[in-house]
């Protein structure tokens, strides 16, 4: 099974790391989130991979054709213009890299990698979110379902810190991130049947709006509740906060060895 990653969007709200990289190529730690997007499915046997690219692709690209020169200790045989990698990596991973447009919207970009799903059940996720997630319980979700497509929900955490105050004005409990008002948002991490694209008009459909809302009213739309991990790099907070967890040892998305 494949799946695609949504990397082509312009990450406005990052502005401060975007002015010069593609949001997929954001690092956390010294990795891009796009590398540790890779390494959660392939951690569940998934490593064939389709990136849709769009706003400055080409250095995605390029991280991926030269990826054992920037992960590796080389040697350059000057003389015979040999090099020579030292470093024995694990991820058997195939990856398509495709330009799907500057400006495309979502499901536009969708549409335009249909010829390399090959008519197949595919994931599917955002260049920018990582989870604790089992892929393996979400296809059998998905399975289970017989829906054209299944999407993980979950429960972000409140952004700010809650204050519980007695009738006298004192402060009796402090919650740093309680659990939000319980409603459960789109996570990413989908799983399609191929009829997904006749959902999908063109370059301008958004995938969340006409397509999914479209699917919810005709009940082909399953809901996977992820009840762990979830954090998407929307903001330089979101940046800091998922580099903290990295940089501690305690990252909940780091499954894989």
């Amino acid at each position: 099974m494949k799946a695609v990653i949504l990397a082509g969007g312009f990450g406005t709200r990052l502005s401060e790391e975007t002015i010069s990289k593609p949001k997929p190529m954001v690092e956390i730690g010294d990795k891009p989130i796009l590398w540790h997007i890779l390494n959660i499915y392939s951690y569940w046997g998934i490593n064939e991979f389709i990136i849709c690219l769009g706003y400055k692709g080409y250095m995605i690209k390029e991280y991926f054709v030269n990826y054992h020169l920037h992960n590796c200790d080389i040697t350059v045989d000057i003389k015979s213009g040999e090099i020579y990698y030292h470093n024995n990596f694990n991820q058997d991973w195939k990856i398509t890299l495709v330009d799907t447009g500057l400006h495309t919207m979502t499901g536009g970009r969708i549409k335009r990698i249909q010829k390399y799903v090959n008519n197949e059940t595919f994931m599917l996720t955002y260049g920018d979110a990582v989870a604790d997630i089992n892929i393996n319980e979400l296809y059998k979700s998905h399975i289970k379902s017989n829906k054209i497509a299944t999407v993980t929900a979950v429960r972000p955490p409140g952004r700010f810190g809650t204050l519980i105050i007695d009738n006298e004005n004192n402060v009796i409990e402090f919650i740093e991130k309680p659990a939000g008002d319980g409603a459960w948002i789109n996570g990413g991490f989908f799983v399609l049947e191929p009829e997904i694209f006749n959902y999908i008009k063109d370059d301008s459909t958004i995938f969340e709006r006409e397509p999914l809302e479209r699917l919810a009213k005709e009940n082909q739309l399953n809901a996977y509740k992820h009840y762990g991990f979830w954090k998407a790099m929307d903001t330089l907070r979101d940046k800091i906060e998922l580099e903290n967890l990295w940089n501690s040892g305690t990252a909940p998305w780091k499954l894989w060895d």
